[in-house]
């Protein structure tokens, strides 16, 4: 959970007007939903190239059609972290970042 300078849980939501103090490096995940499974364990091994990062299955939805898959990796600072939402999220197999 995010926290503020004061070390307070902070609520991560549409009425929140501050940004969260993130100090980095920090662990930080990432969960792709999208269609085919396979195509989703590409599109990490495509985005995250080199960098260490484990990965998790997550779940199917009710009909089947949509997969999630979950990875985590450390990131360095604040741009690191949008780089590889912004490349996931540009992602041809990718529906959703989260």
């Amino acid at each position: 959970m995010a926290t503020t300078n004061d070390k307070k849980p902070m609520v991560l939501d549409g009425e929140t007007k501050t940004k969260p103090d993130i100090d980095y490096p920090t662990k930080w995940s990432y969960k792709l939903i999208g269609r085919e499974l396979e195509a989703l364990e590409s599109c990490v091994k495509e985005v995250m190239g080199e960098k260490a990062h484990e990965c998790t299955k997550g779940n199917v939805s009710k009909n089947g059609k949509f997969h999630s898959y979950n990875t985590h990796c450390t990131v360095e600072s604040e741009e690191e972290r949008n780089r590889i939402f912004a490349c996931f999220e540009k992602h041809k197999d990718v529906d959703m970042v989260i």
